[in-house]
């Protein structure tokens, strides 16, 4: 279904629609009224149930990875196309990762790569709002990211957010047409620094539990009186529901546990490493675990347009130590196979190394990562041509690997949610799952 929000053509309404409009007045509804219950009547809507998978970290790369220096190395390739790294073997036989990716290619065989992504956005922003919400941009419609989707769909469990931006909210990972109170919860402070801090998790200086709970009752009085008297009451009722969630988070001692990463041995803490990605894939666990349904984790900045070479060099070893860290903590743990491990990009980058020693912005084939949740292991998926530079076998959209991931959550992508103008609009357009990716 489009999201071009272009009008249809009209007609004259005849009899049949004028005495339409005069049951409508009748019962004390507007045309407007009208035309939203239609709409309503109209939407395609699957009830949404707990998968295979029960929760999702997504794990953000800014600027977008080279899927050469990764995931889809080319070690036969002509040196221009090769690029300045060797390879790593995996346990998969006959499949190698880049050599900056030697403890991942350890746990390859708990993970599904695709190697084949056919992108369309060469652009940093376009690329991301794609990524995130499975559309291409557009002025007319802002559409909500998986994480906020996922928060409408289920709601939250154990009075946890049930949508964590870590360590800050993306630009495109908001609510679109969604309301507010499915918006990701910013944790306000990075994990990898010293004196982190969760903001609003605790009570503010001079505020004990009891005056918490006054304030809280007297706060429903005047909810109450204004929802009473206001035009808005939908919006009201929304943030009453939003404030809600903010008193059971502030009031619960689970929640501040699974925040803290304090808790967590030195032993446990060094298995995902010393850069900064390690706190924050090691806090991604803990909410998980603790009930958290989605969370992103954002790590280093991949726009590589010169000196690949050093700059892989330094990000590289804490997304690989984090990652594998990752994956191998949740299987220890048992949560992999309910907790889908997604690995984005924004796009991949050019086949031919640059005069700067770079690589450019590429969309037209890239790879991604995945693990958990019912995705298969130890599967390669699709391929890129000898110099990576087109998909050769079994091409994939994002869109595509968004629905399946949607699938493994128990939510059927083709659910029209409802945006603005009573207008019912697909969580992914057409989007298909991919069969061949899941268990």
């Amino acid at each position: 279904m489009s999201t071009n929000l272009t009008a249809a053509p009209t007609r004259a309404p005849g009899r049949r629609e004028f005495l339409r409009v005069g049951v409508v007045g009748s019962l004390g509804l507007t045309l407007g009224d009208f035309f939203a219950l239609k709409a309503r009547a109209d939407q395609k809507n699957y009830a949404s149930k707990e998968g295979v998978a029960k929760s999702v970290i997504q794990i953000v790369l800014p600027g977008g990875m080279a899927h050469q220096e990764s995931w889809d190395p080319k070690p036969d390739a002509p040196l221009e196309y090769r690029g300045p790294f060797n390879v790593a073997k995996t346990k998969l036989p006959g499949v190698v990762l880049s050599e900056n990716f030697r403890s991942v290619a350890q746990v390859a065989d708990k993970m599904t790569i695709v190697r084949s992504i056919a992108g369309k956005e060469a652009d940093h922003g376009r690329a991301s709002y794609t990524m995130f919400t499975g559309y291409r941009k557009s002025p007319a419609l802002e559409h909500p990211a998986m994480g906020a989707v996922v928060s409408h769909e289920f709601g939250p469990r154990r009075d946890l957010p049930p949508y964590v931006a870590v360590p800050s909210a993306s630009e495109y990972g908001g609510t679109g047409y969604l309301g507010s109170q499915f918006g990701p919860f910013g944790i306000g402070s990075d994990p990898a620094r010293s004196g982190y801090k969760v903001r609003d998790l605790t009570l503010p200086p001079g505020v004990d539990d009891r005056r918490f709970g006054t304030r809280q009752q007297i706060r429903g009085v005047v909810d109450d009186h204004f929802r009473a008297q206001a035009k808005n009451a939908e919006a009201l009722g929304a943030m009453d529901e939003f404030y809600a969630r903010a008193y059971a988070l502030i009031s619960s001692s689970a929640a501040r546990e699974a925040f803290d990463i304090e808790k967590e041995s030195a032993a446990t803490r060094a298995k995902y490493g010393p850069s900064d990605a390690g706190p924050r894939f090691l806090l991604a666990r803990r909410l998980v675990e603790a009930g958290v349904r989605f969370v992103t984790v954002s790590y280093g900045g991949w726009d590589m347009h010169a000196g690949i070479e050093s700059a892989m060099k330094r990000q590289a070893p804490g997304l690989d130590a984090a990652l594998a860290g990752l994956i191998r903590d949740l299987d220890d743990r048992g949560l992999l196979a309910s907790t889908v491990v997604l690995v984005t990009s924004e796009f991949g980058r050019t086949p031919k190394i640059n005069a700067s020693a770079g690589r450019d912005h590429f969309p037209r084939v890239f790879s991604l990562a995945v693990a958990g949740g019912g995705f298969k292991k130890g599967l390669v998926y699709g391929s890129s041509n000898s110099t990576a530079s087109e998909p050769e076998e079994d091409p994939v959209r994002v869109e595509d690997v968004l629905t399946t991931v949607y699938h493994q959550l128990g939510i059927n992508a083709d659910k029209e949610l409802m945006a603005p103008g009573a207008r019912p609009i697909e969580i992914i357009d057409d989007g298909k799952v991919v069969k061949d990716l899941i268990g």
